[in-house]
């Protein structure tokens, strides 16, 4: 929102939320409808292709975003290195908006505006046209309305909005109050309504030029260089007719400088060209890839999760992760993802962060979870995980933590099977259960005398039973199978403090995998379950509480948080995470991985010396 927000501001369908595609439903229908009952010799494809066409902008856009989001997560040719955090993502997830605008805009025009109708594939006198009238009266008149919407007046009440966002991504580029898109549009129709009222349109020449004008914008806010020098070199007059991301985004940073469209020559004419654009652009074309010190491991978990990662849908990654029902409609893509990832997969990086001076990254396993429990597949995965780690040791990185990848003994014993692999290697692996014990431990209320263990037993929960029952807590069980697992991990000393419980009265429950919706029908009223794993519980009792799976809140300082980790609240990281930045961070040169853990509870004091802070629950 702009400091002082003029009229026009809102869009007309705001109101309707995520219903606001109902608008441009009659419109399609119809248009779709025409063209299915009409003769052949009746039928116009102009019309028919409206729809189509504004579903290949969204998908044109949403692939520089993920494009934009995974290069400057690695690094090479970043211009801009701070990141960005949720309020950018929550102002500029209607980026679609304008394309709903431009639709409704297309529909009436074909109806109202003569030579709209039935127009031909190609003409190549239009396509000349729109670029004579772009290159000229566009280019001029949109450098002379940006610089007036850099006046203080119009800037506080319009274009400041645009501008909040100092570090851009490509959508970026179509964030303005509804007013200011209409100043947009009505200068981007000039070449579109010359063709109509000259009878020189095409429908190439219409969807080429506002493909370009939408490939010029994403690439210009992409905020990482791409445009290489030799083409420069080779024309060097297209520094007058081609900006740069670094060009533009000094725009972003400067505010004064850089006001042109798509051609800096009016920049060049005018003496608003920023003096360090060429620096800019020389610098961040030869930018390398970033070696981080920590790397977190994970990988995708259910089908749908591909749209959730940060490199998806941004507004989907900014809250905690949830199956969408919109998102099963795309099942046809989903499937094909799923089968590329099974061929194709590689390992990438997911995102960066920085905090206390650590650079970090999030690398991406190409398996789903679901990989995980079919047979033949430990030795790919394994692989993958073994190769990241080499790759990491290979780039310096200091520590590699597991995450989701750390799925148990049966798998890679809990990380230690690379460590015998590869005897040799500097970088430190950890497999983040010593705080997430520390977690599950200090998120039993105080004065708990009982607590009873269901679910799969992992490490985690082995050593929360040890831990428990050295505070003299009892630890109870109600199948004899488990029961004698936690028996076995347990001294003789502290083997009085567990129990085979006959009923399921106790209200603290410590749950793993596997908790079954019988079960906890059988929980008393009010029950508190508490995951000791990587993976929540479904909620089945509203009448119950349910805690976060091990999880801390991030200190404000933790910068680049756009995305929500899993079905974690914004800012919150899964200890499992968490530990491995605490390792790099004091300087702790063990492993942590296999059938030991480090001091719970000296990582626990550690975390919250550095600003991590436990997850609260509603009580």
């Amino acid at each position: 929102m702009a400091s002082k927000p003029g009229i026009l501001t809102d869009w007309p369908w705001t109101p309707l939320g995520n219903f606001k595609y109902v608008v441009l439903a009659p419109w399609a229908i119809h248009a779709i409808h025409s063209f299915v009952v009409k003769d052949e010799k009746e039928r116009d494809l102009s019309h028919f292709l409206i729809f189509p066409f504004l579903l290949w902008r969204m998908l044109h856009n949403q692939l520089w975003i993920s494009l934009s989001r995974h290069r400057t997560a690695k690094g090479n040719n970043r211009i801009v290195d701070k990141g960005i955090e949720f309020e950018q993502v929550d102002r500029e997830r209607h980026w679609d908006d304008q394309i709903i605008f431009n639709g409704i805009i297309f529909y009436i025009t074909y109806f109202t505006v003569p030579g709209g109708t039935y127009m031909p594939f190609w003409r190549a006198d239009g396509v000349v046209i729109t670029i004579l009238l772009h290159m000229g009266p566009v280019e001029f008149l949109y450098y002379w309305f940006h610089r007036a919407l850099h006046h203080h007046y119009l800037y506080s009440r319009y274009h400041s909005h645009h501008h909040s966002s100092i570090v851009t991504e490509p959508i970026t580029s179509v964030i303005h109050p509804f007013a200011e898109h209409i100043g947009y549009f009505l200068l981007f129709s000039i070449p579109l309504l010359t063709m109509n009222f000259t009878g020189t349109s095409s429908i190439v020449a219409f969807a080429g030029y506002i493909s370009y004008i939408d490939f010029m914008n994403n690439m210009g806010h992409c905020n990482f260089e791409l445009v290489p020098k030799w083409l420069f070199s080779i024309f060097p007059f297209l520094k007058y007719l081609m900006y740069t991301p670094s060009f533009h985004s000094l725009h972003h940073t400067q505010f004064r400088t850089n006001y042109s469209l798509f051609m800096p020559f009016y920049d060049y004419i005018y003496d608003t060209m920023d003096k360090s654009s060429d620096v800019l652009y020389e610098k961040s074309l030869t930018r390398p890839e970033e070696s981080p010190e920590v790397v977190h491991l994970t990988h995708l978990t259910t089908l749908d999760s591909i749209y959730h990662i940060r490199l998806g849908f941004a507004s989907v990654a900014s809250k905690p992760y949830i199956s969408k029902w919109y998102l099963r409609l795309m099942w046809p893509l989903t499937s094909w993802y799923m089968m590329l990832i099974w061929i194709c997969s590689h390992t990438f990086v997911l995102e960066r962060n920085h905090f206390n001076k650590l650079k970090l990254q999030t690398w991406a396993i190409p398996k789903y979870r679901i990989q995980y429990f079919l047979k033949g597949q430990n030795e790919p995965i394994n692989s993958f995980i073994e190769e990241a780690i080499l790759d990491a040791e290979q780039r310096g990185v200091q520590v590699l933590s597991l995450g989701l990848l750390n799925q148990g003994e049966e798998l890679n014993i809990y990380g230690e099977l690379y460590i015998h692999r590869n005897p040799k290697l500097k970088i430190k692996v950890v497999d983040g259960s010593s705080l997430a014990v520390a977690v599950v431990l200090n998120s039993i209320p105080k004065g708990t005398t009982q607590v009873l263990f269901r679910g799969k037993l992992s490490k985690v929960a082995y050593f929360t039973a040890l831990a428990l029952c050295q505070k003299g807590v009892q630890v109870a069980t109600v199948h004899e199978e488990e029961y004698a697992k936690i028996n076995m991990k347990l001294n003789t000393k502290l083997a009085g403090k567990l129990a085979l419980s006959k009923n399921y009265a106790l209200k603290i429950w410590l749950v793993g995998d596997g908790l079954t919706e019988e079960e906890q029908l059988k929980a008393p009223k009010g029950t508190l379950f508490i995951p000791f794993s990587q993976f929540p519980a479904k909620r089945m009792r509203k009448d119950c509480f349910y805690h976060t799976t091990p999880a801390m809140m991030s200190p404000t300082s933790f910068e680049n948080m756009d995305s929500c980790e899993n079905w974690l609240p914004r800012r919150a990281m899964s200890a499992w995470r968490v530990a491995g930045i605490l390792h790099a961070l004091e300087g702790w040169n063990v492993h942590e991985c296999g059938h030991t853990i480090f001091n719970i509870e000296k990582i626990w004091e550690a975390s919250l010396q550095h600003g991590f802070r436990p997850l609260m629950i509603p009580s």
